[in-house]
């Protein structure tokens, strides 16, 4: 591999380059749920550079504890795929995605998740970490062991797996009800780039 995809980042490069690549912005939002924030996240537009998105997979792979051993990664769809299969090129592990059917999260398309298996479970944002937990179930049911879960952002709440987390970059991005919003009161203009009408 080139320097360029292995060289080290540190968490202040890490936010840099997500804040350059509109990943991480700020404002006044409405957020998919409906409460208001003056952060918004969204990482595909980081995952639209393949050589930086092959760096953050480096680095997350390169902070995963000593003696890590992972045999395949698994990422639900669709927000962790690409960022899933970056982690397991680095790895040189098999890579498998999850879907949502009739909304039920599952294996498909004849993926197999090996009984034995070290699996490593990747994600684009977790916030209380719900479709990493659904994935999971899907691993343990195989007979495989969840080895662990990264993911690009840790949004600060606490994840409902039991799996060890290791999050490339941990932020506390606060919402409010809008009725409780002051930039609302503020009379600040709001953008809604999540909105499930867009």
């Amino acid at each position: 591999m080139d320097t360029a995809r292995t060289g080290r980042m540190d968490d202040n490069e890490i936010h840099a380059q997500l804040v350059q690549s509109e990943a991480l912005r700020s404002g006044h939002f409405r957020l998919t749920s409906g409460r208001h924030s003056d952060s918004y996240i969204q990482c595909a537009r980081v995952l639209e550079n393949p050589r930086l998105t092959a760096r953050l997979a480096a680095e997350t792979v390169a902070r995963l504890p000593e003696g890590h051993v992972t045999d395949l990664v698994i990422a639900p769809a669709v927000g962790g795929i690409l960022f899933g299969f970056a982690v397991a090129d680095v790895l040189d592990v098999p890579f498998l995605f999850t879907e949502r059917k009739d909304g039920v999260m599952q294996l498909r398309r004849s993926f197999v998740v090996p009984p034995g298996a070290s699996v490593l479970v990747a994600e684009d944002v977790v916030t209380t970490g719900g479709s990493v937990a659904e994935v999971c179930n899907i691993v343990e049911e195989a007979g495989a062991t969840v080895a662990g879960v990264v993911s690009l952002i840790h949004r600060g709440s606490t994840p409902v797996f039991d799996a060890p987390f290791y999050p490339l970059l941990s932020l506390n991005v606060p919402s409010w009800e809008p009725d409780d919003c002051a930039l609302c009161r503020e009379g600040v203009p709001i953008d809604a780039p999540g909105s499930r009408s867009n």
